[in-house]
């Protein structure tokens, strides 16, 4: 009899089943589903974005005449992301994500029958609510499924989803705009999210470690484990060592105040003002660079292009940053991104924009790729960054900032595309990007480097259950 058939009349610690078990099959499908939650997410969260074109020219209104619509929805997403979390520590992760991406998908049909700029504000605003709810609880989703060593490349791939389905509505509005209208980009828009949350209704399980928390559902839990190839006898309790330490230690330290003590002053303002800066280069990108170009006289197609180039260069950069820093921390990968995003951003004031399109499209694609690899990434950073017992709060405070950042986007864009044009709007992404990497060179606590984790990491024990008492932790024939 081995260690792990033994603890089956014992105590099994939920925490290093899953962190020290196998990568399983049905653990990667379900990292699949949440991540095409999140492509969902990113496609109707931008589909506003090439639709404002056609719409001003229907209706004969400025483009000043949008920014509360594209503000109502910034805000829309800022009261999500905040409300998610507490709508899944109530109710389930599982239904945090199918409310989430059916609200925002239903939001998201209504406005094709919208008759004017208000009803498309108000829509906007409860699509935004789903949107900044599914990012935090599908994300939350994969790390809960997903073992120790494989979670930072994980949920970085999951985020980088919103780019992706950006990048894929680029492609849908390139055909669906000129053959139907902007009515049924957001009729067929909305249609595939509602679809998902019915099929993830029928197949995505609740997460392990919010079953683990609540003993009546520890039936549930066995057979997901069985699932997962961790089978357990019927007997068994259930404990999570590092959460209910975590919460002992969250009595003395927790709230919003620990993010400024022990140190973590200068970190924390730094972190807020990089997410920032980052997100209002972000949304000035998601919610305005269609719109930039048309006014520069460039067709509705190339316009569209140009978002579509942001968010395919935005899936590369983020993965790639991804990887740089389980390789080598996160300190000068994220520094180096944020300089290329600048020096782009100000290079490409050079092109005449009417006569060099191509390397134009091409330029967002380079724009798109930094900036994506620095916001898809800063979030492994929080993680890093903050304690057990303050690390949501963290997190959430500095996505908070970022929020803000996204709002001002919504009139920064608008005022500076009249003002000055492509030149203005360029230099407010490429301003803000350098913003972003003087706030990431002031953070102190960054991801260290692989060689660095790794002497961490040495010594640790792998087994993922405690036997009962009398039973041996040693591997026995």
């Amino acid at each position: 009899m081995n260690a792990t058939a033994a603890a089956f009349k014992g105590n099994a610690d939920i925490g290093r089943l899953l962190d020290d078990g196998p990568y399983t099959t049905m653990q990667k499908l379900v990292v699949f589903l949440a991540a095409l939650s999140i492509v969902m997410d990113g496609f109707d969260g931008q589909l506003i974005g090439f639709a404002i074109p056609s719409m001003i020219k229907e209706w004969g209104i400025t483009r000043e005449a949008f920014v509360p619509a594209v503000a109502a929805g910034l805000i829309g997403m800022g009261i999500g992301s905040a409300c998610a979390g507490l709508f899944a520590d109530r109710f389930g992760r599982r239904m945090a994500v199918i409310a989430s991406v059916f609200l925002f998908g239903a939001a998201t049909c209504a406005i094709g029958l919208a008759p004017d700029v208000l009803s498309v504000a108000v829509l906007r605003f409860i699509a935004g609510l789903g949107i900044g709810g599914a990012l935090p609880s599908s994300t939350t989703v994969t790390a809960e499924f997903t073992p120790a060593r494989r979670r930072t490349l994980a949920v970085t791939a999951t985020i980088v989803c919103v780019p992706l389905g950006g990048m894929l509505a680029g492609l849908f509005a390139a055909q669906v705009l000129p053959a139907f209208g902007w009515r049924a980009l957001f009729f067929i828009g909305g249609t595939f999210p509602m679809a998902l949350a019915v099929l993830l209704f029928f197949s995505l399980p609740e997460s392990p470690r919010f079953l683990a928390r609540h003993p009546a559902r520890w039936g549930e839990l066995g057979r997901l484990l069985a699932r997962m190839g961790r089978p357990m006898a019927r007997d068994v309790r259930y404990t999570d060592a590092a959460e209910q330490a975590a919460e002992k230690n969250a009595e003395k330290s927790a709230g919003f105040g620990a993010l400024f003590s022990n140190g973590l002053a200068r970190d924390t303002l730094a972190t807020w003002a990089a997410f920032f800066m980052c997100l209002t280069a972000v949304y000035s990108a998601f919610s305005w660079l269609p719109t930039m170009l048309a006014s520069e006289g460039l067709s509705m197609s190339v316009a569209g292009s140009g978002l579509t180039a942001y968010n395919l260069g935005g899936v590369i950069g983020a993965l790639g940053c991804a990887v740089a820093i389980s390789r080598f921390g996160s300190r000068w990968p994220l520094v180096l991104c944020c300089a290329g995003a600048a020096a782009s951003a100000f290079a490409l004031q050079t092109l005449n924009v009417g006569k060099e399109t191509s390397l134009l499209i091409f330029g967002f694609g380079v724009h798109g790729m930094f900036v994506n690899a620095v916001q898809s990434t800063m979030y492994a950073l929080c993680a890093f960054m903050y304690p057990t017992s303050v690390r949501a709060t963290g997190t959430a405070s500095a996505l908070a900032f970022g929020r803000l950042g996204a709002i001002l986007s919504a009139f920064a864009g608008a005022a500076v595309i009249t003002a000055g044009g492509a030149t203005a709007y360029l230099a407010l992404l490429g301003s803000a990007m350098f913003l972003a990497m003087v706030a990431l060179l002031i953070v102190r606590r960054h991801i260290p480097g692989r060689d660095v984790l790794l002497q961490r990491g040495r010594g640790q024990s792998l087994p993922g259950v405690s036997p009962p008492q009398g039973i041996s932790r040693k591997r026995s024939s």
